[in-house]
């Protein structure tokens, strides 16, 4: 069952989940490694080719590992997982424009049984990366664009965001999952209709608790069934 609607499905979203933003200051963070360096690279797009003249287009089509951190608490794309790409690069104006289609693999639990979730979501994305100095970056504040570093613009923050706004909070592995038994814990989809456990009133506990000691009692002392009595011989 999907874990979670495409946006073409309205799939719920909230600011509260968006990213607070890319990473700034390296300094902050641990030295990373030859292999983290070449994924940040590999969701680079490399320009020159494109070039600058409004109009120019190229096609993107291309399978990368996703990075961490892409998800939220109960749901999310694994990091390393396969993630396809298939985007047109337009050369406009004010920057490049961004648009096509993801696909990414999604691992969670069901908020309310908690069995596993597995499924490949496929998402829309579009934005418009602004070159330095042009009208758009000038007038818009940090958060609202999306700048072109050089000649490179960086497509792993718009997927990590389209991934993250997109994914429900709480996570379901069918919509009328009734999820578990408060008693026992079983999954109540696979309970039968009848289900249900003696509830006995706290108040009443210690006097069930001595009339089942009672009956136990009872039952030991009560002669077994096929047990008859007999009268020893030298009584007589």
């Amino acid at each position: 069952m999907p874990a979670a609607p495409s946006p073409a499905h309205g799939a719920a979203s909230s600011d509260a989940r968006r990213p607070a933003g890319d990473p700034v200051d390296a300094t902050d963070q641990a030295p990373r490694t030859a292999a983290e360096k070449a994924l940040e690279k590999a969701w680079k797009v490399d320009l020159r080719e494109l070039g600058r003249r409004a109009g120019t287009m190229r096609e993107w089509d291309k399978t990368l590992p996703a990075m961490a951190g892409w998800g939220v608490e109960m749901i999310g794309v694994p990091e390393g997982a396969p993630v396809h790409l298939r985007l047109r690069l337009e050369s406009v104006m004010e920057g490049v424009l961004v648009s096509g289609q993801v696909d990414v693999p999604v691992t969670g639990q069901c908020a309310r049984c908690l069995d596993p979730l597995e499924d490949t979501l496929t998402l829309d994305v579009q934005e418009l990366y602004a070159y330095a100095g042009s009208t758009t970056e000038a007038t818009s504040e940090e958060d609202e664009v999306r700048r072109i570093d050089g000649e490179s613009l960086d497509l792993a923050p718009l997927v990590r965001d389209t991934v993250v706004l997109t994914l429900p909070l709480s996570p379901t592995c069918t919509p009328d999952c009734a999820g578990l038994c408060v008693d026992c814990g079983e999954r109540l989809d696979d309970l039968p209709a009848d289900h249900s456990h003696e509830v006995i009133d706290p108040r009443w506990a210690g006097l069930a608790a001595r009339l089942a000691d009672t009956d136990t009692t009872d039952s030991a002392d009560r002669p077994q069934p096929g047990s008859a009595s007999r009268t020893d011989p030298e009584e007589n």
